[in-house]
């Protein structure tokens, strides 16, 4: 039998990057669910389907199949089969995901494709709605916070690193906004599983943060 680990929460509360130590300390894989979201895109592109034709979105996205593997300890993913990595970064392929994503049937197929891939390896796993609906059965449900203004500094100190000059109380706004669509959308919205446990990360670093799920999973093991 598999473990997983399903890590959920607002934007900006470092679950992928929580998430990929996670999985490295523990041997186990983690699932990039946004790279699974953009091998959905290309293969929505190359069968010519124009982002606003849901109909056809649907009945395509039904003949995808999208995995992940590791090689060398870098991600790879796969779409039917094909190493696509090296084409999910693309503005056309970003853009196709974001249209695509909300479409209840690509969420529906691609919910599957990560079920079957934490039924076949032990994973770590980031989103919105994994301990709710994507991993219910998940070992270990972890709700990863911090409060919007650390957010807020957190991405205003990533982007000025990159050279680009914001505004926090812009990006904080920004955050407020992006929370209550995530809570209020229709299909798949932010909610903390019942028996997920609550981590706030506000006043912790990286390392605390890891620390603190791997002793929760240390406990869940031996019960």
């Amino acid at each position: 039998m598999t473990t997983n680990i399903a890590i959920d929460g607002p934007a900006g509360a470092g679950k992928s990057t929580i998430a990929k130590r996670i999985a490295q300390k523990l041997s186990f894989i983690y699932v990039d669910t946004g790279a699974m979201y953009r091998a959905m895109a290309v293969y929505l592109l190359r069968q010519k389907i124009s982002a606003q034709d849901a109909a056809k979105i649907e009945e395509a996205c039904q003949s995808a199949d999208i995995t992940i593997t590791y090689e060398d300890g870098e991600q790879q993913v796969l779409l039917n089969g094909e190493n696509v990595t090296g084409l999910l970064r693309s503005e056309e392929v970003g853009s196709m995901a974001s249209a695509s994503a909300p479409n209840q049937k690509v969420r529906e197929k691609l919910t599957a494709l990560q079920k079957k891939l934490a039924r076949e390896a032990d994973v770590v796993m980031d989103g919105r709605d994994i301990g709710s609906k994507v991993l219910p059965d998940a070992k270990v449900k972890i709700y990863l916070t911090a409060s919007v203004r650390t957010r807020a500094l957190r991405r205003c100190s990533q982007l000025e690193k990159e050279g680009v000059q914001v505004s926090l109380e812009e990006i904080e706004a920004d955050i407020q906004k992006r929370d209550e669509l995530d809570k209020n959308r229709e299909n798949s919205p932010l909610i903390q599983a019942e028996d997920a446990v609550l981590v706030d990360s506000s006043e912790m670093t990286i390392d605390e943060v890891v620390e603190t799920i791997l002793t929760i999973y240390r406990q869940r093991e031996c019960t």
